[in-house]
């Protein structure tokens, strides 16, 4: 696993992290914000940014039990920002928690700052450089290597302090192991390059620790009897026994003010001629600041990544206050300490290379290809607006070409193909389809409603017909239905379909045509009215015949029967005779 990286989260569309990111290494693709490994510099900002809280920073705590479980001799190099995470006053009860935790030892990073801040001193009064540039953030340093070649001659050659103190600590102690204690991600992977440290934990991990094996960080947490005791081989200045060897070295105290702003600067007890001494903070300000420095002379500039230095750091514990507070208990430490003069300390002098992340160059041929499949032909059309997370539109091609982004997140281009892909379907609807807003006036009508209407541009909806469906829908926020409703301009009829558009505060009206059902109906039941009254008409009249019949019928049948009667009666009186 690389040091950070996001969880799986609900991002869609956000690109939020990406914008924050100066050195765009997050591979945004199928909806989901990934760490490119190769282009990051673990600043650790696009974690702060992201509103769905998904960073995942590789965690050390586990592996740092083990080293501590192995009893062999661990010391934590403590970064002076504890101060503002952890809340302290002093550094011996935050030492005596981390050695019931199991470190050997604890010592503070600045006086790894102290020599690296004499060692700034050196090379400034040199003259050999032109700006000078401080190498104290690993992250400013990594952005330097892999991006701004042209002013890597203007880093300091010289370990960062958690660095330069790993070595002074190995130095005293020929057996020990380092582990750095500090609120800043990108020390893991320097820890892990340098070579002289066993790894680094940041305060969030710590402070898990701490609470794991129930370990309280109060300034009243050193029970009595429990004072540090000396270490052999302290190059304290005094006995080697003695129990000064704990004591702040010489020139550390003025160090401490390396997690604040202008901490570095501050550090120095007088300015070497022949500079500016300039603070930038904060990653959105890197990029803006080593393009400046390309034009200019005599610029000792002092950069942290983090926004008010390493006290608000990505991994910092943040307190009450925030980072105001954090200086304000930084400088209250450290002025209650008096600076002192230098010791001498190992070689901490750094090579810094040009790194490359690997990317693929487009040729003008592929960036403008994609330009292309987004709408954009010509210079004018490159809005350059920054919502897909990049500057600018030929940026944002070069990370389609090289797999870091979608054509998609191009967000002008997919909302005007939304939006023109609606009003087609609009348009061409077979359904008079209108919008209005709370007051009923109307903001969009298409052509087959206006057909419909028989009105080419109405104002408001009551223009239309009768509006008390449509007012109560907008005010009860509940759809509504009416059957059959007749548009008198024209004579035709409709059913309306009213949905009310909360977001929007707008109401849909979809009116469909129902002319040829109703004229369909009505002739409908003119055939039955006209049907029932031949019907009426053929039933009188077959009952007229038959009567006629029956009474016909009648008739002949008595006839019939007078002259059967005087036939019998003739034959019966032929027989007698």
């Amino acid at each position: 696993m690389f040091y950070l990286d996001f969880q799986k989260a609900d991002c869609k569309n956000c690109y939020k992290c990406l914008r924050s990111c100066p050195v765009k290494a997050i591979d945004a693709r199928d909806e989901q914000a990934k760490i490119i490994e190769s282009r990051c510099i673990l600043c650790g900002h696009c974690t702060l940014v992201c509103p769905q809280n998904a960073k995942s920073v590789h965690n050390d705590a586990q592996s740092i039990e083990q080293l501590l479980a192995k009893n062999k001799r661990v010391i934590a190099s403590v970064a002076p920002a504890f101060v503002s995470s952890f809340g302290m006053r002093a550094f011996e009860p935050f030492r005596a928690a981390l050695k019931a935790l199991g470190f050997a030892d604890a010592f503070e990073t600045s006086e790894g700052a102290a020599a690296v801040t004499a060692e700034y001193k050196k090379l400034l009064q040199s003259g050999k450089y032109e700006n000078f540039i401080t190498s104290a953030c690993p992250a400013v340093n990594r952005a330097i290597e892999l991006y701004h070649h042209d002013v890597l001659k203007f880093l300091a050659p010289v370990d960062s302090p958690m660095i330069a103190h790993a070595k002074i600590l190995k130095s005293r102690f020929p057996d020990c192991s380092v582990v750095f204690v500090g609120p800043c991600i990108a020390k893991k992977r320097e820890a892990k390059e340098s070579g002289v440290l066993a790894g680094a934990l940041t305060f969030e991990e710590l402070s898990a620790l701490f609470q794991k094996h129930n370990i309280s960080v109060e300034d009243n947490s050193v029970a009595k009897g429990s004072e540090p005791k000396p270490e052999r081989g302290c190059a304290c200045g005094g006995s080697k026994e003695a129990a000064a060897c704990v004591a702040p070295k010489n020139g550390e105290m003025r160090a401490k003010f390396y997690p604040i702003s202008r901490g570095i600067i501050k550090s120095f007890d007088e300015f070497p001629a022949g500079y500016e001494y300039i603070a930038v903070d904060g990653v959105s300000r890197l990029d803006q600041a080593l393009e400046d420095l390309r034009g200019v002379k005599g610029v000792f500039l002092e950069i942290n990544a983090c926004e008010g230095a390493c006290v608000n750091g990505p991994c910092s514990i943040k307190r009450e206050g925030g980072s105001v507070e954090a200086n304000v208990m930084v400088r209250g430490y450290t002025n209650s300490m008096p600076p002192d003069a230098v010791d001498d300390y190992p070689d901490i002098r750094a090579e810094h290379k040009a790194k490359t992340a690997g990317d693929r160059i487009p040729s003008e041929d592929e960036v403008r290809t994609v330009l292309a499949s987004t709408g954009k032909t010509k210079p004018s059309d490159e809005l350059n607006c920054g919502a897909c997370g990049y500057s600018t539109c030929r940026e944002k091609a070069w990370a389609v070409i090289n797999g870091y982004a979608e054509v998609e997140m191009c967000v002008p281009y997919m909302r005007e193909k939304a939006e023109s892909m609606g009003n087609v379907i609009i348009e061409h609807s077979p359904n008079g389809i209108i919008v209005c807003n709370g007051d009923l006036k109307i903001t969009e009508i298409n052509r087959r409603a206006q057909s419909m209407l028989g009105i080419a541009s109405p104002e408001y909806i009551f223009d239309c017909f009768d509006p008390s469906a449509v007012f109560k829908a907008a005010e009860s926020g509940n759809s509504a239905y009416v059957e059959k409703q007749k548009l008198e301009k024209t004579g035709r009829y409709a059913d309306i379909n009213i949905v009310p558009l909360a977001k929007e505060k707008s109401v849909l009206v979809v009116l469909t045509d129902i002319t040829d059902r109703v004229n369909y109906d009505d002739e409908l039941d003119k055939v039955k009215r006209d049907t029932l009254a031949v019907t009426g008409t053929v039933i009188e009249k077959q009952m007229r015949v038959a009567q006629e019949i029956a009474s016909l019928l009648g008739e002949t049948t008595a006839e019939t029967k007078v002259a059967l009667l005087k036939l019998k009666d003739a034959m019966l009186k032929e027989k007698e005779s």
